[in-house]
C-alpha cells in the first residue's frame, strides 16, 4: 500500500511539473510577443495567418465571422525582420516628407458607452451628448485602431486630436496631415486641418460633426452634426466631406483609390481591415 501511494504521488508530481513547464513556456512566449509589440494587450494572443504583411497577434475572442470570412476585429501588430526591404518602401524615413497622423480619440469617446451613440440609439437622453474623453489605448474599429498602429510602426509622427485642439499650430511643422476616422472634431481643429496645404482622408467621414471640448472636466459635447439638431447632417457644411461621406460603408476596399481634391486626397473606402495587408496602398499613401 505504501508503494502505491508513492507511485501515485510520483505521477502527480510529474503531471504538475509538466503543466508548470507548459505554463512557463506559454508565459515566456507571451512575454516575447509583448516585448516585440508593446502596444499589445496582455491576453492569450495567437498569431493570425503568418502570410500577412505584418505579424498579427489577436485574442481569439476578438475574431469574428463577417460575410463568411473570419477577421480579427482587434489586433496588435509587429514588424517582420525578413520584410525589411518592403518596409523601407512604405515607411517614413527621417530625410523624407514629414507626415502627421491625427489619432481620433474624440471619435473613440463618441462611440464609447454612455456616449453619443447611446443617445442616437435611444438608450439615454441628451445627457449622453456630453461624454468623457477616453485615452488612445481604447481605440477600436470605429476609431481606426488598426490604422493608427500600422502607421505608428511605419514611422509616422502622431498626435491625438485632444493635443491638436490644444495646439493647432503644430500642423505648420508638417508637410502632410493624415486623418484617420476623425469623425468628431472641434472648430479649432477643423479650421487648422482644412487650411493645411495637404490633407489626406485615409478614412472617409472625417470632419463630420462639431464638438465642444472642456479641458478642465476632460469632457466633450456634441454641438452640431450627425442629425443633431434634427436635420443637420454635416456639422461644418464641409463640401469635401460630403463628396466622400458614403465611402465609409465600403470596408472591403476591393477597388480602392485615392481621389484628389483641391488641397489633398481621399481614399474611397474604409481601410481598417486592408491597411495591415496591402503594401501597395501604404506605398501610395507615403508617396502622395
Amino acid at each position: 500500500m505504501k508503494l502505491v501511494k508513492i507511485t501515485i504521488l510520483s505521477i502527480f508530481i510529474i503531471i504538475v511539473g509538466a503543466i508548470s513547464l507548459s505554463y512557463l513556456t506559454t508565459e515566456s512566449t507571451m512575454i516575447e510577443k509583448i516585448e516585440e509589440n508593446p502596444t499589445a494587450e496582455i491576453n492569450q494572443l495567437i498569431e493570425w495567418d503568418s502570410d500577412n504583411l505584418f505579424k498579427v497577434l489577436v485574442d481569439p475572442k476578438d475574431i469574428r465571422v463577417v460575410d463568411g470570412k473570419s477577421i480579427p476585429l482587434k489586433a496588435s501588430f509587429a514588424l517582420k525582420p525578413e520584410l525589411k526591404e518592403i518596409y523601407d518602401e512604405i515607411r517614413i524615413l527621417e530625410q523624407e516628407e514629414k507626415a502627421l497622423v491625427i489619432i481620433p480619440i474624440f471619435t473613440a469617446s463618441a462611440y464609447a458607452p454612455f456616449g453619443f451613440y447611446d443617445y442616437y440609439n435611444g438608450n439615454c437622453g441628451k445627457q449622453c451628448l456630453t461624454t468623457k474623453i477616453i485615452t488612445e489605448n481604447k481605440l477600436n474599429y470605429n476609431s481606426s485602431a488598426n490604422g493608427f498602429k500600422i502607421l505608428n510602426l511605419l514611422g509616422y509622427d502622431s498626435i491625438s486630436d485632444l493635443e491638436l485642439h490644444n495646439n493647432p499650430s503644430i500642423l505648420n511643422n508638417y508637410e502632410k496631415i493624415v486623418l484617420l476616422h476623425n469623425e468628431y472634431v472641434s472648430k479649432k481643429m477643423f479650421d487648422a486641418i482644412t487650411s493645411h496645404n495637404k490633407i489626406i482622408f485615409l478614412y472617409p467621414n472625417a470632419l463630420y460633426a462639431e464638438i465642444e471640448v472642456d479641458i478642465n472636466k476632460n469632457e466633450m459635447k456634441l454641438i452640431r452634426g450627425h442629425d443633431y439638431p434634427p436635420g443637420i447632417k454635416n456639422g461644418f457644411n464641409y463640401e469635401i466631406e460630403e463628396k466622400f461621406h458614403d465611402y465609409e460603408y465600403d470596408n472591403t476596399c476591393s477597388d480602392w483609390e485615392f481621389i484628389e481634391f483641391e488641397n489633398g486626397y481621399a481614399l474611397n473606402c474604409y481601410p481598417e481591415q486592408e491597411i495591415w495587408q496591402n503594401s501597395v496602398l501604404l506605398k501610395t499613401l507615403k508617396e502622395l
